[in-house]
């Protein structure tokens, strides 16, 4: 079990630098939410969204390439740095020049109102976010997670504060939408500081052998993340294409894309879970790659990623009425029918992560790019089908569909190339009870609201009593052979 502790222990430091300051940033939902009407912030939901697909092309897979090309026999790690980094700041200077100087012609394709500075920070934005995506994956590899997470955390509290000290200490009648954009850009051009030894230290680099070979190992990576990115976000923009009009009586699709967006955010509590797990384990997977031992032990890691996912699902959905409060409108209620269905979605990705490591370690990154986008055309699909019947609630389980799909895909593949014992029945049964128990404890409410808070905390506690006592006598041993 020792391997498996060093991941735990990994996977808690780097949620420090994953949980915490996602966490900070989920705080930001009540102050937003309570100063903008959920049509700006259906704004700034719609442009984020174009965001994060910029951001996969600008790192191109450079980040999982560094990895795999560090930790290679022979290579000189240093050298692997700056060949990473030199690429990434070629394409987001690229980029960003491109969009700074299309800033007016993209406001108005997008139908933003004077929206061309918004475009133009979210460019510098993105670029300092690529700049530093390498420094990061070298903390990462040289296992120094408590200093990632010490930047991590002091970057989202500046954007809190400056958030705060925009929107509220300022005591502007109706603050414009744009400090929400200006904030990111200061607190992320302030981790260029912790940086600066190692930016300076950096040299150009490019290499005739290698350089190719990275490239070639990281655009299937970078095309499975744009793929990967529709399945995250292609609601957030499609939602205000395909709403048919008055499917919300009263509302327009900014408003429906607003509340829609708001409510999304609270899975985040599933969301923090697979990133941290995932930050640790990535480097975990590549490092056991070679034991004899990886198959049984990356099974015995998934079925319990699984078990406190479900515990995750159980404690967020059955409190929901509780956690309304971080909504800072009671207009955006409405969405809160969504979390449950996108918790569940995400625990299917993080299942879907695990199962991903078998064509990472043997090269075959171009499957990742066949499930994704697979993934991303049931995305595609569910969306236009679902949406103009359901609304936003036909985006959630797009997302479930997707995710779903992707896992089991993935799952069938890797059996062949990289067998291992998985223990999807278990697994699954584990998804299922956690999906039921929470339907059916929030199915009646009483009339006192307080005691609907009491019923569904002490419903939660005996849940995981119940999932620790059905667990204990296997704790070491769920169905799989020991760690040798």
């Amino acid at each position: 079990m020792n391997s498996l502790k060093k991941l735990a222990g990994d996977t808690a430091l780097y949620g420090l630098g994953t949980i915490v300051p996602r966490l900070f940033n989920f705080l930001l939902l009540p102050l937003h939410t309570a100063v903008f009407h959920p049509a700006d912030y259906g704004i700034i939901t719609y442009l984020y969204a174009f965001a994060a697909f910029l951001n996969v092309v600008y790192l191109w897979g450079m980040e999982t390439a560094y990895f795999r090309f560090a930790t290679r026999t022979g290579t000189n790690a240093r050298h692997t740095f700056n060949i990473a980094l030199t690429t990434v700041l070629l394409v987001s200077t690229l980029l960003s020049v491109t969009i700074i100087f299309s800033a007016d012609a993209l406001a108005g394709f997008l139908k933003i109102q004077n929206g061309a500075k918004y475009i133009i920070w979210l460019a510098f934005i993105m670029w300092i976010d690529a700049a530093l995506a390498i420094p990061f994956a070298r903390l990462r590899l040289e296992r120094r997670p408590l200093h990632f997470a010490t930047i991590k955390i002091l970057n989202i509290a500046l954007l809190v504060l400056l958030n705060v000290y925009f929107l509220k200490l300022l005591n502007l009648q109706q603050p414009d939408i744009g400090y929400v954009f200006l904030a990111n850009l200061l607190a992320n051009a302030a981790q260029l500081f912790f940086f600066s030894g190692t930016l300076l230290r950096w040299r150009p680099s490019l290499d005739s052998h290698l350089t190719p070979a990275m490239l070639k190992y990281a655009t299937p990576v970078m095309l499975t993340g744009l793929a990967g990115m529709t399945n995250e976000m292609f609601s957030r923009i499609t939602l205000a294409w395909w709403l048919p009009e008055n499917f919300y009586p009263g509302r327009d699709a900014r408003y429906a894309l607003g509340v829609f967006g708001a409510c999304y955010k609270y899975a985040v509590f599933m969301n923090l879970a697979v990133q941290a797990f995932r930050f640790a384990a990535e480097p975990f997977f590549f490092s056991n790659a070679a034991s004899r031992n990886a198959p049984e032990l990356f099974a015995r890691v998934n079925y319990y990623f699984v078990m406190l996912c479900s515990a995750i699902l159980v404690a967020v959905s059955v409190n929901l009425d509780a956690l309304r409060f971080l909504l800072g409108n009671d207009q955006y209620y409405e969405g809160l029918v969504i979390v449950p269905i996108l918790l569940t979605a995400y625990l299917f990705l993080g299942v879907y992560y695990n199962f991903s490591v078998w064509f990472k370690i043997t090269d075959k990154t171009y499957f990742g790019t066949l499930f994704t986008a697979g993934g991303a055309l049931i995305t595609v699909l569910a969306n236009y089908l679902l949406i103009p019947v359901l609304g936003y609630v036909g985006s959630a389980l797009a997302a479930l569909l997707c995710y779903a799909g992707m896992a089991a895909a993935c799952y069938v593949f890797g059996q062949k190339y990289f067998p291992a014992p998985y223990t999807t029945g278990k697994s699954l049964l584990h998804i299922v009870c956690a999906v039921g128990y929470s339907y059916l404890v929030t199915w009646y409410n009483f009339e006192s609201t307080w005691i609907d808070h009491v019923f569904h905390i002490l419903a939660t506690i005996f849940y995981l009593f119940l999932l620790w006592a059905a667990e204990r006598p296997t704790m070491h041993r769920p169905g799989l052979p020991p760690e040798k």
